[in-house]
């Protein structure tokens, strides 16, 4: 084989359609449009939405909620994942090589979900009240 034998597989490019090239041809005079009106015109359409004139169904409809966008350099870790961890001081570049937070993250929160039994000392990372109690009851500190 060489470049000049190439091919393209049979059925893989199908003959790209003619339209209005004569009574022969199966698509002449109309050229499949059918007769008058907006949409047998050229450049005659609606735009995307627009319901003839009816207010469309995207401003009947109220305007409803809102989310935020700083929300996804926001994470959370729990106090089980945060024992598993098996470390004596966590910071977020620990929790980020772990896999235990998304690598945008810029502001993580310990919650109180389960229980932690080793001591942990928390840089740069934040605690709610009831895993700020229960790190400490383990022997650990919140910075």
């Amino acid at each position: 084989m060489e470049l000049h034998n190439i091919k393209s597989a049979d059925g893989s490019r199908p003959n790209r359609r003619r339209v209005g090239r004569g009574i022969g041809s199966g698509l002449g005079k109309t050229a499949g449009r059918g007769h008058k009106g907006q949409k047998s015109r050229a450049g005659g359409y609606h735009k995307v939405g627009f319901e003839g004139g009816q207010m469309p169904l995207q401003r009947r409809l109220p305007k409803r909620g809102f989310k935020s966008q700083t929300l996804k350099y926001n994470a959370e870790i729990t106090l089980t994942a945060l024992g598993n961890l098996n470390q004596k001081e966590v910071d977020i570049l620990t929790l980020k090589q772990a896999g235990l937070i998304n690598e945008i993250a810029k502001v993580v929160k310990v919650i109180k979900t389960g229980e932690i039994k080793i001591a942990v000392k928390l840089n740069g990372i934040g605690a709610t009240a009831g895993a700020k109690a229960a790190i400490e009851a383990a022997g650990g500190s919140v910075a």
